[in-house]
């Protein structure tokens, strides 16, 4: 028998929430009722109050309820209930949590899950999720169980959608997941460009005992491969696609943020780094191309996905941003440099071949990096074995040399 957190406005959500409560005791297990309301009295009686929700965040929810501003309630819940949730759930004091509602209640409610572990279960029925759920998944495994109709009382659909949403975390807190194998950790990024290099790279690191995490370089896949090394789980970094900074810098779809490059390098991670498939920004069908890169150098991945070939200008600021990154290392780091392709399409021949953006990129990144920090410059893809072998060689090695 487990306790599962049931989170939410219990004044307007109330009669939503004490049902699903209904359903999870059914199945044999506890709750453990949070109430992030601010509006009237609430309907279900809490375990925990919104009193002290508010609390846990240094605010007062007496100045709240004078004010009566729906914003600053949302916004105030929003700081609460994160370091409430993420308190009950180091003390094992529950093990999982589900919560409904619209926008204020989707935007408290995923707060709170975002700041609980990966792995831990946690699920939102939400009037949102059919649409853009990012900015509430951000980068957890928040299942986002779209409510179909409003939350708003009890219906044929909403006992439905309510009835197997209680039925679904109850099965997420019932199921053990197996014991990963003690195995380091190293992550890697990856583009259907880089896929060669680092499957290649990644069979060396695991016949050398390290379990290899690969992410999609897909912005998203980016943040989430940062905060899976700032957790301190991981033993190396194997950067091969670092292209996201290319979307970042232009103003492509694909950016993972500013941040992108710096958890390894401020948290201590040894790591290798290359210039994977910087000379593509990603836009979506042509039509989301702006006006002002008409006369740029397209290739069409897909009906989806346009992508643009970073000109020599750009180069040499992503070259310079790249190094600033990787300059701020702390543990042992290798630049490797694949000088005749960074990606499957520019090599000789191919759509995005430019040896002097290529060149130009290579310059700024050498120029502007630290003097102590290795770089190796070999002349062939970033595809080919031997660079996949050196890449995964340079890591072991910068382990190594953090060990020592």
């Amino acid at each position: 028998m487990a306790t599962i957190a049931i989170l939410g406005t219990m004044d307007t959500k109330g009669e939503e929430h004490a049902f699903v409560a209904e359903q999870i005791k059914a199945r044999g297990h506890q709750t453990l009722v949070i109430d992030v309301g601010t509006l009237e009295a609430p309907k279900l009686k809490p375990d925990i109050t919104r009193e002290e929700v508010c609390r846990a965040a240094g605010g007062d929810y007496a100045t709240l309820l004078v004010k009566r501003d729906r914003g600053e309630s949302v916004a105030a819940m929003s700081k609460g209930a994160p370091i409430l949730l993420a308190k009950l759930v180091a003390e094992k004091k529950v093990a999982g949590v589900i919560s409904l509602g619209g926008g204020g209640g989707t935007a408290i409610g995923t707060a709170a899950m975002r700041a609980l572990p990966i792995g831990f279960p946690k699920l939102m029925v939400s009037t949102l999720a059919s649409g853009n759920t990012a900015q509430y998944v951000g980068v957890k495994d928040i299942v986002m169980f779209p409510s179909i109709v409003d939350v708003a009382g009890l219906n044929r659909i909403s006992r439905q959608i309510l009835t197997r949403a209680a039925g679904a975390i109850c099965g997420m807190v019932e199921v053990e997941p197996k014991a990963a194998a003690d195995k380091p950790i190293i992550v890697a990024s990856q583009f259907g460009n880089t896929t060669a290099c680092v499957d290649h790279a990644r069979k060396i690191l695991e016949q050398a005992g390290y379990e290899v995490l690969v992410f999609h370089s897909t912005g998203t896949g980016g943040r989430t491969m940062e905060s899976i090394i700032e957790t301190g789980m991981v033993a190396g970094v194997l950067d091969i696609t670092t292209t996201e900074w290319a979307d970042e810098l232009v103003g492509g779809f694909l950016g993972a943020g500013p941040t992108r490059l710096e958890a390894a390098a401020r948290g201590g991670v040894p790591a290798i780094v290359t210039p994977g498939c910087l000379d593509m920004v990603n836009f979506h069908g042509p039509d989301s191309v702006p006006a002002k890169f008409k006369d740029r150098n397209f290739y069409q991945h897909n009906p989806q996905v346009t992508l643009m070939r970073t000109d020599a200008e750009e180069c040499a600021q992503l070259g310079k941003i790249i190094a600033e990154k990787v300059n701020l290392s702390t543990a042992p780091v290798t630049v490797l440099l694949p000088k005749k392709a960074i990606s499957v399409i520019s090599a000789p021949g191919q759509k995005f071949h430019d040896p002097i953006a290529d060149r130009v990129l290579f310059d700024a990144l050498k120029a502007y990096l630290r003097r102590d920090i290795e770089v190796i410059e070999m002349d062939c893809a970033i595809n080919d074995a031997p660079f996949a072998e050196a890449c995964a060689k340079a890591l072991l090695k910068n382990i190594q040399a953090l060990k020592a």
